[in-house]
């Protein structure tokens, strides 16, 4: 009989995430068990515990997703995990918390595919800005662009001094270069956007972080990206279906959070 596909889900937080749960189920996993509370100092005795008891060819069929919110006690845990097994009792593993991995790389693939079609060029050398920045998702998208050589800020509706705690400490877990900006008021928000060549929205559901009175100040900007998919818009005029359209009042384009979503849902599904 063909052993079946089990997945154990780590969460430091009191529950796992039901979008997780939902996604793997979908991905094809028969067996889904989640642990709540996990701290990175039980990571190594759980690994160790799903990797030896199938053998390598049950290792084969099973996996490990890490969530909760906080994308570099994630990290952690991902690398404790790994450096935990032993060959050949090796399974797959994935963090995501909050979303915030697949959702960043389908934020920052999508802008600069944009980039691409509309400027014939990258991200190299872009000044990025992030309004919401401290955030899960705007934090990893940071690091993603960062890596591809983009200049990034991060920006706190909560000052500049919140803004430069998440970059530093972002930057030296992930080998990056960060900046920070304050966005906490709409002059603010007009002076760190305006000259930005890719601006990023990772705030709340629900919240607009720039208005299109904010917007009128970019006037670099190339593409503009929302991941907000909850009335109203994160960045004013920034549809949730668009996919590259331009932005009324500058010379961008945006993409808005399904657009966004789908490369997301994608990513994670395949993973």
């Amino acid at each position: 009989m063909e052993r079946p596909r089990i997945l154990h889900m780590f969460t430091p937080g009191r529950q796992m995430s039901p979008f997780d749960i939902n996604m793997a189920a979908d991905a094809g996993y028969q067996i889904i068990v989640p642990y709540c509370e996990v701290g990175l100092d039980r990571i190594t005795a759980l690994t160790q515990d799903t990797i030896f008891s199938r053998g390598p060819k049950g290792a084969a069929r099973t996996g490990i997703f890490i969530g909760g919110r906080d994308a570099q006690l994630a990290a952690d845990m991902l690398e404790r995990a790994k450096t935990s097994m032993v060959k050949p009792f090796v399974v797959s593993v994935m963090a995501d918390p909050s979303g915030a991995y697949t959702t960043a790389a389908a934020m920052v693939a999508c802008v600069e595919a944009a980039l691409k079609r509309h400027h014939a060029q990258g991200l190299e050398g872009q000044r990025v800005v992030i309004l919401g920045g401290t955030g899960p998702v705007g934090r990893v998208a940071g690091v993603i662009a960062a890596q591809a050589g983009a200049e990034v800020f991060l920006s706190s509706r909560n000052g500049i001094d919140a803004a430069e705690e998440a970059a530093q400490e972002s930057a030296r877990r992930f080998g990056v270069t960060l900046h920070g900006l304050s966005g906490g008021d709409p002059a603010a928000v007009r002076s760190s956007i305006a000259e930005a060549d890719v601006l990023l929205a990772c705030a709340a559901a629900g919240v607009q972080v720039v208005s299109s009175e904010a917007l009128a100040a970019a006037t670099r900007l190339k593409v503009a990206a929302d991941v907000n998919a909850v009335p109203p818009e994160g960045i004013a005029g920034v549809g949730v279906m668009d996919d590259g359209k331009p932005l009324a009042g500058t010379q961008a384009v945006g993409i808005g959070a399904l657009a966004v979503g789908n490369v997301k849902y994608q990513t994670q599904h395949r993973l």
